[in-house]
């Protein structure tokens, strides 16, 4: 008697869903002039809540969300639209970069008429995702980002501009400044990882698969990755940009799920990379809680007076009164907010002091994990690092999410259980990165090996949590 063919209720499901997300990613790529409305349309509205605010008089108290552009502005950017960019690459990659990013629009839109020269290798250099988000996020904090227009101005419309002129310089039709400058690629291009759809490629299917041509006379099949991606040896989503347009190319491109642990379980380990170690580790679990931290820290009090008191005494009171404008340093007298020369440096200090001591000491947990496995393995000590961007991820929302709440509260608006909600994703995100670090360790050693390497990277969580403990509640 014949096998049944009959599919169960679950496979039926699956079936069905791969079949929308494979009809979603075509749809994507059918519709690229509808993408192109819906970019314009946001770089609209971003370059009037980027540039009009910074030429408006400051709030004042009677200013609200719903009457004031300039609050609404920053609430639009500091509140919205950054930390749920962030969540948006946990859930749908880097949909953002390749559907919404004004940046991506305007880069590739003057890349048209791009001087067409070759990308030069210090543009290429890895180092800038990391260089890149320490410099914006250290200058942030220096000028006061989240609460004035004219830092955001200058922050993010200076983003844009060079973001133009990378488009006007170098490739053609690209996305150059996206692919290495962007100052949160390194960030997206993590997070993306965890992301349960993705674009995937059937190598198999690639290699068997005729080579599209084209005629004077017939449309060519082929398409235009303009984040540089190399999409024929494409293993995950860290660069893709989720357009579309490589959707069902030599029918061995689609659009469909996968497991949110299987691109750090199964691909990170073959694509080891010391620029994502370092902005994971220095950077997104160091250098970011500084940033986040230093306004609320006793500690940066306590040194503040410490050194303030030594300088009297030796009669030393510029570094006390010298102030600086305001692009360089926070200098807004009308609203008593001022940094002189002393705040600037001690800020500068936490920080870099932040991403110092936890970037070490979060590098010897892992290196602690590593060993555990077996010996020293500076791949599997990459590979173990990457199970940490789920709790790496969670901070760095979690400080940008606390504006949301500061601006909403601004406004008398409160939103109920919030510790709890925080405590909930450092807990669930630090529990997501202990099985993946199991899931990664069980690939080299099981027994007490594996375990001991769970149990150094549930340390490293430990510590990462412990920093924002003190930001959201024992300070």
């Amino acid at each position: 008697m014949a096998a049944s063919t009959s599919l169960t209720p679950r496979d039926a499901r699956d079936a069905w869903i791969d079949a929308k997300l494979a009809d979603l990613g075509q749809w994507l790529q059918r519709h690229g002039g509808t993408i192109r409305t819906i970019q314009w349309g946001v770089v609209a509205v971003y370059l009037v809540l980027v540039a009009v605010p910074a030429f408006l008089p400051l709030p004042d108290r009677s200013a609200h969300l719903w009457n004031n552009l300039t609050v609404f502005a920053q609430f639009a950017f500091w509140g919205i639209w950054w930390p749920f960019v962030l969540v948006s690459m946990v859930v749908v990659g880097r949909a953002w970069c390749g559907i919404l990013c004004p940046e991506g629009a305007l880069t590739e839109f003057a890349s048209r008429w791009s001087l067409g020269r070759a990308v030069p290798r210090w543009i290429t250099w890895g180092g800038w995702p990391f260089v890149a988000f320490a410099g914006t996020t250290v200058y942030g904090q220096m000028v006061s980002v989240y609460g004035y227009p004219k830092p955001v101005l200058a922050v993010l419309g200076g983003s844009t501009v060079a973001a133009i002129v990378v488009g006007l310089l170098y490739g053609r039709n690209k996305r150059v400044w996206c692919r290495y400058l962007c100052p949160v690629n390194g960030v997206f291009a993590v997070l993306a990882k965890l992301a349960p759809v993705s674009f995937q490629v059937d190598h198999a299917a690639w290699a068997t698969s005729p080579k599209p041509k084209s005629s004077p006379n017939q449309k060519s099949e082929s398409f235009n990755c303009a984040p540089l991606v190399p999409v024929k040896t494409m293993n995950g989503a860290g660069a893709c940009h989720m357009c579309g347009r490589c959707s069902g190319y030599r029918g061995a491109v689609r659009l469909a799920r996968r497991s949110p642990t299987h691109e750090i379980v199964h691909v990170a380990g073959s694509e080891p990379s010391l620029d994502q170690t370092v902005l994971i580790l220095f950077g997104m679990m160091g250098l970011a809680v500084g940033a986040f931290q230093w306004s609320s820290s006793p500690w940066y009090i306590d040194a503040k007076q410490a050194l303030a008191t030594w300088l009297i005494e030796h009669g030393l009171t510029w570094p006390l009164e010298t102030t600086l404008p305001w692009f360089i340093l926070t200098n807004y007298p009308e609203h008593n907010d001022v940094l002189s020369l002393l705040d600037g440096g001690l800020l500068l200090g936490y920080i870099a002091a932040a991403a110092v001591v936890l970037g070490v000491s979060l590098s010897a947990l892992v290196g602690l994990a590593t060993l555990s496995l077996g010996g020293w393995s500076l791949r599997r000590f990459h590979h173990l690092t990457q199970t940490l961007i789920p709790v790496a991820g969670c901070g760095v929302f979690l400080g940008l999410s606390a504006l949301t709440v500061t601006f909403l509260r601004g406004d008398g608006i409160h939103i109920p259980y919030v510790s709890e909600m925080r405590a909930a994703l450092l807990l669930g995100t630090s529990l997501w990165s202990v099985w993946l670090a199991w899931s990664v360790a069980g690939l080299s050693a099981g027994g007490l090996r594996r375990l001991g390497a769970t149990l150094g990277i549930a340390a490293a969580c430990s510590l990462s949590v412990y920093g924002w403990a003190l930001l959201f509640w024992i300070w």
